[in-house]
């Protein structure tokens, strides 16, 4: 079993043009190191342990399995003082647009 020392905060968002589409639309998912976490559009929390990680930021229409729309990724790493870990996905505005992944904020 693996002891959860932090958590990562991920802000998960659209652009303000296309947010309404998305809204009703697509739903946003977090990979962390090739785990799935499906989320909805705003803050999701997933727990996580000191190390490297690789996350990967994508969309999906509702009623889609498998697709990995707009993706974009990144490595980060947690130590062992870090309690929360903060990282903001920004979808761009135009179709076929990637996210952008911020910088993580390591908060002790």
């Amino acid at each position: 079993m693996v002891d959860h020392k932090a958590v990562v905060a991920v802000e998960v968002r659209p652009h303000p043009i296309a947010a309404a589409f998305h809204h009703l639309l697509t739903f946003p998912v977090v990979e962390i190191d090739g785990r799935e976490h499906v989320m909805k559009w705003g803050t999701g929390t997933i727990p996580l342990a000191a190390g490297q990680h690789r996350i990967r930021v994508f969309f999906r229409y509702r009623g889609q399995k498998g697709t990995h729309l707009a993706l974009a990724s990144r490595e980060f790493t947690v130590d062992g003082r870090a309690r929360r870990v903060r990282i903001t996905a920004q979808l761009g505005a135009r179709n076929g647009s990637r996210f952008r992944i911020g910088d993580p904020v390591v908060q002790a």
